[in-house]
């Protein structure tokens, strides 16, 4: 079992910056895949960056060139850095990860959240304009 504890979030101007964590902790070494994903309301849960405990990243084009997704080098904990926020970009941001030894073939996969066991409880990111 997985556990996913967020910090983070929070309400910025458009063009402002804020930084989300997500510590993982109850599986030993991570070898698996975590990723950020977010749902504003009325919209499906969407995938905005993924990373692969071998470092390899993931994102959703309308994010790319803006958020940075990271891990420490213990692996345990995932950090998305987000600027030149926009308003778009208001959601709950949740943090997940995928089940030990389940392998994503590509960014579009890394990016689904069904394939994602387990979640955090969500913090909210708020720009406004």
């Amino acid at each position: 079992q997985v556990q996913l504890v967020e910090s983070g979030g929070g309400s910025v101007q458009s063009g402002g910056s804020l930084r989300l964590s997500c510590a993982a902790s109850g599986y030993g070494y991570r070898t698996y895949c975590m990723g950020w994903f977010r749902q504003a309301p009325g919209k499906e849960r969407e995938g905005v960056a993924a990373i692969d405990s071998d470092g390899s990243t993931s994102y959703v084009d309308s994010v790319k060139g803006r958020f940075t997704i990271s891990q420490d080098n213990a692996k345990t904990t995932v950090t998305l850095q987000m600027n030149s926020l926009k308003p778009e970009d208001t959601a709950m941001y949740y943090c997940a990860a995928a089940s030990p030894g389940v392998y994503f073939p590509n960014s579009a996969a890394a990016l689904t959240p069904f394939r994602y066991t387990y979640w955090g409880q969500g913090t909210q990111v708020t720009v406004s304009s």
